[in-house]
């Protein structure tokens, strides 16, 4: 649903410090400071362009634990409606390319949504409206994935605009509320309606000043496991950028099966993941291949596979591609609706193409090199390492030497670069076999 209905494009408001954001502000760590700043400044802006000052000021390894520490705590704060629409937005934009249920901060997100709309809904049957109504209606398009329709508003548009009727908190309800816990339901919320008492008070409202909303139940073993997934989706992030330790290894792993499905990263995630880290690019690799049918939708396993095809000629990837051609886990073909193995899949639809496109790079190598535009000896590395590669895949009869279709192109290869000894030696398993 779009926001242009609604809302206008020109807001006009200023903001006051709360004493939060002091706090923040005098914490002594400059990128904190430069984040509270940014909240009590940025609520004229767009929400879009304030999440991404925050992506800019916060470097990608340190963003959730800011979120955590210093934003989360403000959305059930005191602080203005405003800055809270906007630490919202900010938490979802943070995971906005991947599915809300794999937002780490959604729990927190659908138990202020509940908490706000009990408010306000106990509010409306009383004839009055909540303030927070605004920040009802943002939760609600967020928690259903609708997000990005308030990327162009300013947090001060936001509060300031009127809701239609329909839009009201008590009309507010999210698909998924059916299938969870009873405790998150509406403590607000009844169906009948208030009973009066002899000075024609409401009940609700004779009581409304103890009452307090209910809070999610989350049993301690569920929020461990929550943070686990957290830490490990940030894990799997990081691997992208930066080689993750061992103990890190260890923690993110197991759960790696949890991060794919749906998928958390994308196909284009893969190469530098295998480049930093092919360890964990395996475990990935093979949990999004046996995560659904092979070919079950156009954005399926077959775009990972995809992605193995072009990754470059580095040890890195020789190591992957040697490993998932060696693993014989099951998987179902979704064409035939038959059975085969990751190793047959990959050796099939991946291992051809990667080998002439290593080929292409290598060659494209030597160009540059000759041309004087590189000086490392990435080209004469490459050139040793693909042949090693398949030196070992004939000794694991992954090819053929006598087949055309597996050798001929790599007969080409060697006997253009004989000149290096493990080419020299690849060229002549390959004629001996072929002549």
């Amino acid at each position: 649903m779009s926001c242009s209905r609604f809302f206008s494009k020109t807001p006009t408001t200023t903001n006051v410090i709360s004493p939060t954001y002091t706090t923040q502000i005098n914490s002594g760590d400059p990128v904190r400071a430069s984040v509270a700043h940014l909240l009590v400044r940025a609520s004229t802006l767009p929400c879009s362009t304030a999440a991404q000052a925050f992506s800019q000021l916060v470097q990608p390894t340190a963003r959730f634990q800011l979120a955590l520490d210093a934003l989360l705590p403000l959305l059930n704060s005191t602080v203005e409606l405003a800055q809270r629409i906007l630490v919202s937005f900010i938490l979802y934009s943070m995971y906005a390319p991947y599915p809300m249920s794999l937002n780490p901060f959604k729990s927190a997100l659908y138990a202020t949504f509940i908490k706000e709309r009990g408010y306000a809904t106990q509010v409306a049957t009383e004839g009055g409206f909540s303030e927070n109504e605004q920040l009802v209606w943002v939760l609600w398009k967020i928690l259903k994935g609708d997000g990005n329709d308030i990327g162009p508003y300013s947090p001060s548009t936001l509060t300031r605009s009127p809701l239609l009727p329909e839009l009201r908190a008590s009309n507010l309800v999210l698909d998924d509320e059916t299938f969870l816990d009873p405790d998150l339901s509406d403590p607000y919320v009844n169906t009948s309606p208030p009973r009066r008492d002899a000075t024609g008070v409401s009940a609700g409202q004779s009581s409304s000043s103890s009452s307090v909303p209910a809070e999610p139940h989350i049993s301690p073993e569920e929020d461990e496991r929550n943070e686990r997934v957290a830490q490990a989706m940030k894990l799997l992030l990081a691997t992208r950028d930066r080689t993750l330790t061992l103990t890190e290894q260890r923690i993110l792993i197991p759960l790696i099966p949890t991060l794919t499905s749906p998928p958390v990263i994308t196909s284009m995630d893969l190469p530098p993941i295998v480049a930093h880290n092919p360890n964990v690019a395996y475990s990935l690799v093979l949990a999004l291949l046996t995560a659904a049918p092979l070919n079950a939708h156009p954005h399926g396993s077959s775009v990972y596979l995809d992605a193995l095809k072009q990754l470059p000629p580095t040890l890195p990837s020789f190591d992957l591609l040697a490993r998932l051609l060696q693993d014989t886990t099951t998987l179902t073909d979704f064409a035939t609706g038959g059975k085969t193995t990751v190793t047959d899949v990959v050796r099939l639809e991946v291992l051809g193409r990667f080998i002439h496109e290593g080929i292409r790079w290598l060659e494209n190598a030597e160009r540059e090199e000759r041309d004087g535009l590189i000086s490392d000896d990435r080209f004469a590395k490459g050139v040793q390492n693909l042949c090693r590669f398949y030196t070992s895949l004939m000794r694991l009869s992954i090819v053929d030497p006598a087949s055309d279709a597996d050798a001929t192109e790599m007969v080409h290869f060697t006997l253009r670069n004989s000149r290096f000894e493990e080419a020299n030696a690849l060229y002549r398993l390959l004629a001996a076999g072929r002549f």
